[in-house]
């Protein structure tokens, strides 16, 4: 079928399961320059999370492998992802960035209590489908953590959604998912995620291990900035978990808003 989108490890094509008729996505990953034992271990999370099922997470269906490529099939979701929302439509307005991360944090709260870390969390992974409902996406491979070990020596990288321990090689937690929230609910509300006019990753990086906090966008309510403040403690410890941050006013005031 036709490529619906290039990552850092191989393309994700629309395909057709010729038994249902149901849309699906492969997503095929290169495997040159991997050992077997590396290999076998991918292989394994995807067994992993394979076993998962929750709305606001794509569905892995299965994989196939032959000599130099691994193909994963995945739910298709048929609206592309939150990037292509923002060049659609522009900056998002806050009660709509608060429905969704009400579903994105369903989601990672799902993969936090099945012990899968996200680890990639940006709007180029949360995916849509035509209902307004969101999906995350490209979750808990380790081809993703080896990818931001690649980033981090190759310049071309996107550091902006990284949480400061992360830079600091202490190792990614559920934590550090809701620091890349943070980075993504400022990249829903401005179009750009914090420290987007930086030309340079290594000063990107630089800065979020220094700075206090990313700068938060101008006109954001208060409530907005507490939401953000919470998901920007550099002590990680400190940082609150998915579930507890569902329960925020920022989320719950616009949620309820929803519902009427």
């Amino acid at each position: 079928g036709n490529c619906i989108g290039r990552g850092q490890f191989g393309s994700v094509y629309r395909a057709l399961n010729l038994n249902t008729g149901q849309m699906v996505a492969v997503k095929r990953i290169r495997l040159e320059g991997l050992k077997e034992n590396e290999v076998t271990q991918l292989m394994r999370e995807v067994d992993l999370v394979k076993s998962l099922s929750h709305p606001s997470i794509v569905k892995y269906e299965g994989m196939a492998r032959d000599e130099d490529t691994l193909s994963i099939v995945l739910e298709y979701a048929e609206s592309g992802s939150l990037v292509q929302t923002l060049k659609a439509f522009g900056k998002l307005n806050e009660s709509l960035v608060a429905g969704y991360v009400v579903k994105i944090l369903e989601g990672l709260d799902y993969l936090h209590q099945s012990g899968v870390v996200h680890c990639d969390l940006k709007a180029a992974n949360i995916l849509t489908t035509k209902t307004g409902n969101v999906k995350l996406a490209d979750f808990g491979v380790s081809l993703n953590m080896r990818a931001m070990e690649r980033e981090m020596t190759d310049v071309a990288g996107t550091p902006n959604w990284m949480a400061p321990e992360v830079i600091e090689l202490k190792g990614a937690s559920p934590k550090s998912d809701i620091w890349s929230l943070g980075c993504t609910v400022i990249e829903l509300l401005t179009g750009r995620p914090p420290y987007a006019e930086m030309e340079n990753s290594m000063s990107v990086m630089f800065r979020i291990v220094e700075d206090a906090m990313p700068p938060l966008p101008e006109g954001c309510s208060p409530i907005c900035e507490d939401f953000l403040k919470l998901c920007f403690n550099k002590d990680p410890e400190k940082r609150p978990g998915a579930e507890m941050l569902c329960e925020h006013p920022w989320l719950q005031q616009n949620y309820a808003a929803l519902k009427v």
